[in-house]
């Protein structure tokens, strides 16, 4: 029974209610057909394509639910296509057929809780999203029979066809967007190594100026603004993670140089008390006596000179490294070894893998070849591995700082890595 509604006397059109049904009386065409779009005809297309695969149901609809979101259904939306795919049968989705569906309005609205407009609405989002089409009869009517092999004869309704035809097009969706989920928790993993690595150095006692330092740390808390969300893509991750590589690089050379004055300031404070005490001799440890030099050795004055080769020994001792020492003693970079791909089977291997690793741990390219050449090749590597590992235990909070500590104990001699490997391969079997 049609409802009339007579607007009172002095009501505007805006002042007067409307019904769930004028509501979508009014969104539908003047002529009783639908509304055509471009999505449209590609939904048409897409079915005949459909029509031509055998794909089975249960592989349709998890295909579009994996990438339901990054397409744009909402959960209603898969709610109403879950329940179309239900009233369609196993030979429906046979080749040469077409999965089509003829359910009323009410027995749908019964099987999802939706309202007749909320009804429709998703079924014209589904259907724009080119995943069902809809197949009219001449009266608007949906209606259907089989036969007697359950096989459709003919219907009228949803046609499911152009799912089938995109479900192989939507697991390769699926692929690359768990690829893009697996890289972007990859690069956010090194953007929090290396965010916690300049922290700990710009909150560590250090000698650079305190204006650098406060810039340097202005510089940080931008960064960690601009840190990525959920939403963020691999491209804005890579972004970030080279803001931070840099600002870790500034912060290196910061440390390097300071370090640096430091010691020239100190070279030179030593060298004037030297030429002081010089100059101002203590007049009580004065002797007239004679100096006499009594020696049994041969060449005893070139002495200062055989003492070079000795330091250059003492440093060079350290590089008799064994390879499966250093692996057995570093379980935890054997572990990212292996799943970087690498295999640990000579030297440049390991080279190789450490040389992926450094950044990470905020081991900068400048420092990471400084290191290589005051150390050696051998040496700066075994170093790093050490210096990774100590990290990952929690025994260390600046890789880079340690790394130049090891680079001044190198200098002296004083660096023995065999020892610390040693030590640690049997501080494990203990």
């Amino acid at each position: 029974m049609e409802h009339l509604y007579s607007a009172p006397q002095g009501a505007t059109e805006r002042e007067s209610p409307r019904t769930e049904e004028d509501i979508v009386k009014d969104s539908q065409p003047s002529n009783g057909w639908r509304k055509q779009s471009q999505a449209l005809l590609i939904t048409e297309k897409l079915a005949e394509e459909g029509e031509r695969q055998t794909v089975s149901k249960a592989k349709s609809i998890i295909a579009v639910k994996r990438v339901g979101a990054h397409i744009g259904l909402k959960a209603a939306d898969l709610l109403l296509l879950d329940t179309l795919c239900a009233f369609t049968q196993p030979q429906d989705w046979e080749e040469n057929k077409r999965p089509i569906v003829w359910p009323s309005n009410t027995l749908l609205m019964q099987h999802t809780g939706f309202s007749l407009s909320a009804l429709k609405r998703h079924a014209r989002r589904l259907a724009e999203a080119c995943i069902i089409a809809f197949k009219d009869s001449s009266n608007g009517k949906r209606w259907g029979h089989r036969d007697g092999n359950g096989y459709i004869v003919e219907a009228y309704g949803f046609d499911l066809s152009p799912l089938a035809a995109r479900a192989e097009e939507f697991e390769c969706t699926y692929e690359q967007l768990k690829a893009e989920r697996v890289l972007c928790q990859q690069l956010k993993r090194q953007i929090t190594v290396v965010r916690r690595t300049i922290r700990a150095r710009l909150e560590a006692p250090c000698s650079i100026s305190p204006k650098l330092l406060e810039e340097l740390r202005a510089k940080y808390q931008d960064l960690v603004h601009l840190l990525p969300n959920r939403n963020s893509d691999s491209n804005q991750i890579a972004i970030t993670l080279n803001d931070f590589n840099s600002l870790s690089d500034l912060v290196d050379e910061a440390l390097l140089r300071s370090q640096t004055d430091n010691d020239i300031q100190g070279n030179s404070t030593l060298r004037k008390q030297s030429l002081s005490d010089t100059r101002n001799p203590d007049p009580s440890e004065v002797n007239n006596e004679p100096h006499l030099q009594t020696t049994n050795e041969l060449k005893s004055i070139n002495s200062s000179e055989n003492t070079k080769p000795a330091l250059k020994n003492r440093c060079q001792t350290n590089n008799r490294l064994n390879l499966a020492t250093i692996i057995q003693a570093c379980p935890e970079f054997q572990t990212w070894a292996h799943d970087l791909g690498g295999y640990l089977k000579h030297w440049p291997d390991l080279q190789r893998t450490i040389a992926k690793i450094c950044p990470m741990i905020g081991i900068s390219e400048r420092l990471w070849q400084l290191a290589h050449q005051q150390m050696g090749q051998q040496s700066a590597t075994a170093a790093a591995v050490l210096i990774f590992e100590k990290f990952c235990a929690g025994e260390l909070l600046s890789p880079a700082g340690y790394l130049r500590g090891m680079m001044k104990k190198a200098g002296d001699g004083t660096l023995n890595l065999e020892r610390s490997f040693v030590g640690r391969l049997h501080r494990g079997i203990s």
